[in-house]
């Protein structure tokens, strides 16, 4: 079996999770030649190319494989921490780069996932959260990228394991303003094109879903901006931007307050998530495990 260099392993993470070589440097305290020295070992060892010099940087099929090697290492030295720390208490093996990457969608990192990872933060875990829509939050467990993620897909990926998490209830909403003027009897057939909707970005269908079965139509366009943010969304939509579909979690004190409005009272339509993790005997998994399913009960009222 073949042995790789972790600090050139670290050095190919790092180039890819940051985007670019200077950076990567910069993280890891060296110069940028001993960036693209290690890279250049890493592939000779290898036989292969491990980078395709993209914009952004992308890893090739091997270089995926090793990155989520990588991405293991550092799970190894967290257990490590974690094991030396009940053992001596003013142990830490961990360094900045030993940071330990899951992915979880806009909207939980919005409203439920922080509260509930705070005690590992404030433990000493170095937590990195990756934000993308609940749909492609797979995608980077699927490229090794990450050891887990937050997502609205079931289907567990080979080597992982999925615990579910609960069901995020979405609503349609507008300033009580912009809703008295352009669709004071609420959204409908006749008035939904003339309202501009705030969507997450391009790949976020849950605007025109929502919109559909709401309505009862089979498929909808709307006419969509985009802020690539969950809070964003909400401030535009009180700015008078338009309306959107947010989670019932991040707008039940303003729909109390009568800042927003819900434009289908009668309709709401719940996401279920899921924790998927790789199937690896490791108390930090664990605990990511156990503080996410903990704190989605508690938000989102189920643990089915």
């Amino acid at each position: 079996m073949r042995t790789f260099d972790t600090d050139a392993l670290e050095c190919l993470a790092a180039i890819v999770e940051e985007g670019s070589f200077e950076r990567a440097a910069v993280r890891l305290s060296v110069t940028q030649s001993a960036v693209s020295q290690r890279l250049r070992a890493l592939e000779a060892q290898v036989g292969a190319v491990l980078l395709v010099r993209s914009r952004p940087l992308k890893p090739t099929a091997a270089g995926r494989l090793l990155i989520k090697h990588a991405v293991q290492m550092r799970l190894l030295r967290a257990d490590l921490d974690n094991d030396l720390q009940d053992l001596t208490p003013s142990a830490s093996v961990l360094r900045e780069e030993d940071r330990i990457s899951i992915a979880i969608n806009a909207d939980s990192i919005a409203t439920w996932a922080l509260p509930a990872l705070g005690p590992l933060v404030d433990a000493g875990l170095p937590l990195e959260i990756i934000t993308d829509d609940q749909d492609f939050t797979h995608e980077w467990l699927r490229e090794g990228q990450v050891l887990g993620c937050v997502t609205s897909l079931k289907q567990a990926l080979r080597g992982c394991k999925v615990q579910p998490l609960g069901d995020m209830r979405y609503v349609a909403v507008a300033a009580k303003d912009y809703a008295r003027t352009r669709c004071a009897q609420g959204l409908s057939a006749h008035n939904f094109r003339q309202v501009p909707f705030i969507a997450f970005n391009r790949k976020d269908d849950l605007q025109s879903d929502f919109v559909a079965r709401s309505l009862g139509l089979r498929r909808v366009t709307l006419r969509q901006r985009f802020v690539p943010s969950s809070e964003g969304q909400v401030r535009a939509v009180l700015a008078g931007w338009g309306a959107s579909v947010v989670p019932y979690l991040q707008v039940q004190g303003l729909l109390a307050s009568g800042a927003l409005v819900n434009l289908t009272p009668h309709h709401s339509l719940s996401v279920r998530l899921y924790w998927h993790c790789w199937n690896l005997d490791s108390a930090v998994i664990d605990q990511l495990t156990r503080a996410l399913t903990e704190g989605a009960k508690l938000a989102l009222g189920t643990d089915k």
